[in-house]
């Protein structure tokens, strides 16, 4: 479900309008976040770490309303579910775009994660769905990569407002695991100031 936000009384209308208009609207952030207790959670509840940092992304993306929008024709409109849209890895190392419906539960969460990973390594291509719908973040792990920087391939005509999220390869200092995570956003429906409240929410998630 989705409703319209009323642009006449939505306090950012000239910057939503300003930043609209850019060939590319989308701006980026990488950071580095302490996942040392949420691996360990992890394996207490016996999910994939993978599942486990997806769903408290998710949970950080439905909390924070400015990533709830999506910009539809002219217009912004309210989601009131995010769910995933993750690049999954088959054996022969192509990739497809997933599918992964948010669950507030973790462990059901894990098993519609375990469930589209493997309808996946049945299928062949980029696209194995007809419809993925608007109400997404964009997703992708590499965990081969301790990045500090990241960029995206995108299409300037392609209407897109979607979040972009990737994180990286773990690694651990001291007993201490961290990983790198990178957020790209649409200017024209948030500033600086909501991804540092999404990125304060998601540290708070994954150390508790």
């Amino acid at each position: 479900m989705k409703q319209k936000l009323n642009l006449d009384t939505w306090n950012r209308k000239e910057h939503f309008l300003f930043f609209k208009q850019m060939e590319e609207p989308f701006f980026g952030v990488t950071t580095t976040i302490d996942c040392t207790k949420a691996f360990e959670k992890s394996r207490e509840l016996g999910v994939s770490f993978f599942s486990y940092y997806l769903h408290k992304t998710l949970v950080a993306v439905n909390a924070i309303e400015s990533f709830r929008y999506r910009i539809i024709g002219d217009e912004v409109y309210v989601f009131d579910q995010i769910n995933a849209s993750a690049t999954v890895l088959r054996e022969d190392k192509t990739f497809s775009f997933s599918l992964m419906e948010y669950h507030e539960d973790a462990i059901q969460f894990s098993e519609i994660v375990k469930k589209e990973i493997a309808r996946i390594q049945t299928t062949t291509g980029l696209f194995t769905r007809e419809e993925y719908g608007e109400n997404l973040i964009h997703f992708s792990a590499l965990p081969w990569i301790k990045f500090e920087s990241f960029s995206h391939a995108r299409s300037f005509t392609w209407p897109d407002s979607c979040p972009k999220i990737s994180f990286g390869k773990i690694t651990e200092e001291k007993g201490k695991k961290t990983m790198p995570i990178s957020i790209h956003v649409h200017h024209g429906l948030m500033d600086g100031y909501h991804v540092g409240l999404f990125i304060e929410y998601l540290e708070k998630l994954m150390n508790t």
